[in-house]
């Protein structure tokens, strides 16, 4: 962070009227509710918060103007504010608001007179309820006014990102939780000084509330069965969760990097993501690039969700799982209960599920066996193993007996036409075609392949899924 915005946060701080720390967790019989006017989240950095306040106790922040970094270049403001209250007995409730005035993002590509952000929750005997909303007056967004806006609506920035409108998300049973954020930008590309990946948040509020004793924690999985995932989960905002700082040993060798040929990715875990946090790294490579087992172990949950798209997990003779989202398609090898080697080509790098839109990368997981049975939620930072794992050179052994002995996997520009639930279509997807377009399967020859899409969504598909 800038020396000048450092210390005009530890000014911020001096107006900070109370409060406690920004969980909004509560136990049992009791509410809680957390808010913030504005975040900046930048790849592998600590998060910048202003006017950050949770309750028990209540808590309140206000300051006259801010702006992010010293020169104002990504974000401007006047006058924000944040506030939270929560009361717990018999009939707990809690709320949180937020406001931000006169917002200017990356110098007016996104304006807005007043940014506000509202949430409540209550609790009775036999029921939990509340609302959230949000509003904004004069909003303009690449010099279009938004007259309407609808909840969770999605608008392109050009091609350097999109932003989200009044996301929102509750679970209404036993504890009522809510959440809403006014304005959630992401970046695709660099802009305006600020990296790919970035995020902004603009006006924050979440409150929750509760009579009944929340359900035990998840016990360990028997072995084939995913730890479960955001699409298996009560939508709990992620104020409510804990997010490991440790990174085991996982007590087997032989690791290799789960993606053939270029590739890059920086330490993104542990970042706010919609209703929980990122619980791995985002490894960007281009479109069609081989994914590899990590470890010698089975391949389980093979299949689709609309969170993670095309996804499976992998388990290694330790115990320990991995969790590998947004293919494009997968190898023949990867069914479920397959035993593979460290190195197996299991499918190709794409962006399906949530991911569609944003670049081509692998979202990838760890999830140690001592940390199982904490659920989806036991996962760790992979950062640094993924930066001592070994990278192959040479996939030829490790494609599967579905393809002609010797044959290498060199690049894929089109393999949308596979089904990854369907083996034999990822057969017919390699065969020679008519149209222009080069390579994937080599056995001495180039085969011609016709360009296209990722492969859409089924119908209907696997539990299971990816933050």
């Amino acid at each position: 962070m800038p020396k000048a915005a450092a210390v005009a946060l530890a000014a911020l701080a001096l107006l900070f009227v109370a409060g406690g720390s920004s969980s909004a967790g509560g136990g049992a019989g009791g509410a809680a509710s957390s808010a913030f006017a504005v975040k900046v989240v930048l790849p592998g950095q600590a998060a910048v918060t202003v006017a950050e306040v949770s309750a028990p106790p209540r808590g309140a922040f206000s300051t006259p103007t801010f702006q992010y970094p010293a020169d104002g270049s990504a974000v401007t403001s006047g006058a924000i504010s944040a506030t939270t209250t929560a009361t717990s007995g018999s009939t707990p409730e809690a709320a949180a608001a937020a406001n931000v005035s006169d917002l200017s993002l990356f110098d007016g590509d996104i304006v807005s007179r007043k940014v506000s952000a509202d949430a409540h929750a209550s609790a009775g005997q036999t029921v939990s309820q509340g609302d959230m909303g949000g509003s904004f007056d004069g909003l303009t967004v690449l010099g279009a006014a938004v007259t309407a806006p609808a909840a969770n609506q999605r608008i392109a920035l050009a091609d350097w990102g999109y932003v989200l409108l009044l996301e929102q998300g509750s679970n209404p049973s036993p504890r009522y939780s809510g959440f809403v954020t006014a304005l959630d930008v992401h970046l695709t590309r660099d802009h305006g000084g600020l990296p790919a990946g970035s995020e902004i948040l603009v006006g924050r509020a979440e409150a929750s509330a509760q009579v009944a004793a929340p359900p035990p924690p998840p016990k360990p999985h028997p072995h084939g069965t995913p730890a479960k995932a955001p699409d298996d989960l009560p939508l709990i905002p992620p104020a409510f969760r804990t997010i490991p700082k440790i990174t085991p040993p996982l007590g087997q060798g032989g690791y290799v990097f789960p993606i053939w040929g270029p590739e890059g990715f920086s330490d993104t875990f542990g970042a706010p993501r919609t209703l929980t946090w990122h619980h791995g790294d985002d490894i960007f490579a281009p479109y069609g690039a081989p994914v590899l087992a990590v470890a010698n172990g089975i391949v389980f949950s093979v299949g689709w969700n609309k969170v993670g798209g095309w996804r499976l997990w992998l388990q290694d003779a330790k115990g320990n799982e991995y969790y590998y989202a947004h293919l494009s398609a997968y190898a023949p090898v990867a069914v479920n209960g397959a035993e593979v080697k460290a190195g197996t080509v299991l499918g190709f790098v794409g962006n399906t599920g949530d991911a569609r839109g944003t670049p081509f990368h692998l979202h990838f997981e760890i999830h140690p066996k001592g940390l199982l049975s904490l659920g989806y939620d036991g996962a760790v930072d992979p950062t640094s193993y993924l930066h001592s794992w070994k990278h192959l050179t040479d996939v030829t052994a490790f494609v599967g007996s579905a393809f002609e002995p010797g044959a290498e996997l060199l690049e894929a520009s089109d393999i949308s036409s596979g089904n990854g639930l369907d083996p034999a279509s990822l057969a017919r997807a390699f065969a020679p075609l008519s149209k222009a377009g080069e390579v994937a399967l080599l056995a001495g020859t180039r085969l011609p392949v016709a360009p296209g899409s990722a492969p859409p969504p089924p119908t209907a598909g696997a539990a299971g899924g990816h933050d």
